[in-house]
């Protein structure tokens, strides 16, 4: 099997454990895995096995701290605590996969891909960012988690914001419709008229969630490029035990394959080495150490050990299953991407 098989295998299995893991582990808040997970596992999903991270994140943002702040015009340990243990949760979590939740585990990822590849087959176009532009990108998600997970929440629990500001990224966040759709649920996607920002919120959400799933046919993990988890993830992405590394190698500036197989192009790979070619963007899928046409040169490592090396070998046998781009064997643009793939 490839890595990328044994990813969708595991792609698969936690998709099932997110969505639909109420089945084995139980329908409430206490009877989930996590209330902290880094990974977009929606609360909103009444079958889900686990939650993200952000969930507790905004609203403790907005009950505990902002709150806090307004009764007691400090902050105090107890308005700090909740946050600071969610926090603690999730890097328990995160340590053991690190960014490989955004990359193995996401739902909303794990969805964006493999419709990518629906598109794939059905020839859809491919649609992908230049790597400069790529990079002039990367501050929107931090700007989105600052601002909607953060920041409109601590500001509507001082009061200054309606109460609909507790949890904005929840109410825009595609993985809350996709998730619950998946469980057969269509209430999401009904719009709240309590109040204008309300039905703005959830507006926002609707059309956001469509806009994603239409482009993922053409485009690699759209909403990924600007996802505040992946923000949080990156700044943490030292603290985690599995990771990817590259070692220097002379034919790395002419050669590219892995910035054209990577999902979330990604230019540093082709021309840094070491930890410093994987940048806040890169998720773990390792899809550049598969598509490596040289060996020992990228390797997917848990701590000290290696547990994937890229591989001349491999990398042949790679390419009988489809090219870099994703383009399956077989199907148009086959041959071209194949051809670009071979140095």
């Amino acid at each position: 099997m490839t890595l990328t098989a044994w990813r969708t295998l595991v792609q698969g299995l936690m998709l099932a454990l997110t969505v639909w893991g109420a089945v084995i582990v139980g329908h409430y808040s206490a009877e989930k895995l996590s209330r902290a997970l880094p990974a977009l596992a929606c609360a909103h999903d009444r079958e889900n096995g686990a939650y993200c991270v952000l969930v507790p994140l905004q609203h403790q943002m907005h009950h505990r701290v902002g709150e806090g702040l307004t009764q007691g015009l400090q902050l105090t340990a107890d308005a700090l605590l909740a946050p600071l243990l969610t926090l603690a949760a999730f890097l328990a979590f995160y340590l053991v996969l690190g960014k490989a939740f955004c990359g193995w585990v996401c739902p909303l990822g794990t969805v964006q891909e493999w419709l990518h590849r629906l598109g794939r087959r059905l020839g859809a176009p491919l649609r992908r960012l230049a790597p400069e532009r790529a990079r002039r990108l990367r501050w929107v998600k931090w700007a989105v988690l600052l601002t909607l997970v953060l920041g409109l929440p601590l500001v509507s629990g001082l009061g200054l914001l309606p109460h609909d500001f507790r949890d904005p990224f929840c109410q825009v966040c595609p993985s809350r419709i996709v998730s619950s759709l998946l469980t057969g649920d269509t209430t999401q996607l009904a719009l709240r008229h309590d109040s204008v920002w309300a039905t703005a919120l959830g507006l926002a959400g609707n059309v956001l969630t469509g806009l994603v799933l239409v482009a993922a046919l053409a485009w690699r993990q759209p909403f990924c490029r600007v996802c505040p988890l992946l923000a949080l993830n990156a700044a943490f992405q030292r603290v985690g035990l599995m990771r990817l590394d590259k070692r220097a190698h002379d034919r790395c500036s002419r050669c590219g394959i892995c910035t054209r197989a990577c999902p979330m192009d990604i230019g540093e790979i082709a021309s840094r080495h070491g930890r410093a070619a994987f940048v806040e963007d890169c998720t773990l899928c390792g899809r550049c150490a598969e598509f490596c046409p040289d060996d020992g040169v990228i390797r997917l490592r848990w701590g000290p050990w290696t547990w994937f090396r890229s591989a001349r070998a491999y990398y042949r046998r790679r390419l009988r299953a489809g090219g870099p781009d994703g383009t399956p064997r077989g199907h148009r643009g086959d041959r071209r991407a194949a051809g670009e793939a071979r140095p």
